[in-house]
């Protein structure tokens, strides 16, 4: 039951990190120093169940930053590019 508590709160806080940041999973795995794969099950699984409206803004950050990957991905290539 204990461990059950610590991942519901777990999610939480990461719906919580992603909304008030607009970070991507990959950077909040980062921050809270668990996996990418957690991560997406604790915002799109687990949340749903917990608390289905902040699984809802979770979900909008999560779809704004899957559109706008293909910039991000070429504006790191550029950077490395120049670096260079």
């Amino acid at each position: 039951m204990m461990k059950d508590r610590l991942i519901e709160e777990r999610a939480i806080s990461l719906a919580q990190y992603i909304i008030d940041s607009k970070d991507t999973v990959r950077g909040a795995a980062k921050k809270f120093c668990i996996s990418k794969s957690t991560v997406h099950k604790d915002i799109t699984e687990r949340l749903e169940k917990i608390n289905p409206r902040l699984a809802g803004k979770v979900r909008e950050i999560l779809d704004e930053n899957k559109a706008e990957r293909h910039i991000r991905g070429g504006m790191a290539t550029k950077l490395k590019y120049l670096n260079k």
